[in-house]
């Protein structure tokens, strides 16, 4: 009897340490761009209506409709490889969750029409995005993705 109560107390303590022992790995998948508003970590995409295409925040993929079909690339298209994405609206799709939200473009398109401005958006990166500018006399040089280089 003494036996098998040690025997399930060795256990219990085992199975205890083992617990404790694991590993936990955050791995920073999903994270916004710079140039994307302050955003819910549930979010997975945004529409930008005035190039009307979506980002895909977790696979940091632009998708647009191309040649009779959606694609999906890390680049805007050429046709708007200079649109400012920083300044650009960036529409959060909080009610969707899936691989095509293209599914619904026809709504959003209707909804969120070129040169749609809804509420003011909080970019991170940047005090005040609109102009590309830094707080002070730091200005930022943009490609069509919103990367860029520094000049003083």
């Amino acid at each position: 009897m003494k036996l098998s109560k040690i025997i399930a107390l060795l256990t219990l303590l085992l199975i205890c340490n083992l617990n404790f022992g694991q590993v936990s790995v955050n791995v920073n998948i999903g994270t916004p761009p710079k140039w994307a508003p302050e955003t819910p970590a549930t979010v997975e995409y945004y529409y930008i209506p005035d190039v009307q295409a979506y980002y895909d925040i977790r696979q940091t993929q632009f998708i647009y409709f191309g040649n009779g079909k959606w694609k999906r690339s890390k680049n805007l298209p050429y046709a708007y490889r200079n649109y400012n994405l920083y300044s650009g609206y960036k529409v959060i799709l909080n009610d969707y969750h899936g691989p095509s939200p293209y599914n619904y473009y026809k709504q959003h398109k209707v909804k969120y029409y070129k040169g749609y401005n809804g509420k003011p958006q909080k970019v991170k990166y940047y005090k005040n995005h609109d102009n590309g500018k830094h707080e002070g006399k730091e200005k930022h040089n943009k490609d069509n993705n919103g990367n860029g280089k520094h000049k003083n």
